[in-house]
């Protein structure tokens, strides 16, 4: 096991145009979620630029009805996927944060190590 990124999920563990949340359980890192469209990754923090909330209505569930949209549970605000470019609500032409990732084979990390040991 590579200690030196943190494990998240596999790639198909993700269908397509669907979404996932990951709790890091660190004191210095938000909340992130993974989108998965066309085949591509897409990593954010689970933070809305507008108020600071979680974007999930509920466990990884992160897209509007249509699964077009990153969506707000809060507000509505509607995010582009691929960008992550606020396109309507409060925040428009705000970004949710990127958060990067390294795909090594089927596997989906966080190019950083997470002890979670260490977290005090």
């Amino acid at each position: 096991m590579d200690k030196s990124k943190t494990f998240l999920c596999q790639v198909t563990d993700l269908k397509e145009n669907s979404s996932k949340g990951f709790s890091l359980n660190t004191t210095d890192q938000a909340d992130i979620f993974l989108v998965k469209r066309h085949d591509q990754i897409y990593a954010y923090e689970n933070k809305c630029p507008h108020t600071g909330v979680s974007l999930n209505w509920q466990d990884d569930i992160f897209l509007d009805y249509d699964e077009l949209y990153i969506q707000c549970s809060v507000h509505g605000a509607r995010f582009e996927v691929e960008t992550g470019l606020c396109v309507w609500g409060p925040c428009v032409n705000q970004s949710l944060r990127k958060v990067e990732t390294v795909i090594q084979s089927n596997d989906i990390y966080l190019p950083i190590p997470l002890d979670k040991k260490n977290n005090s």
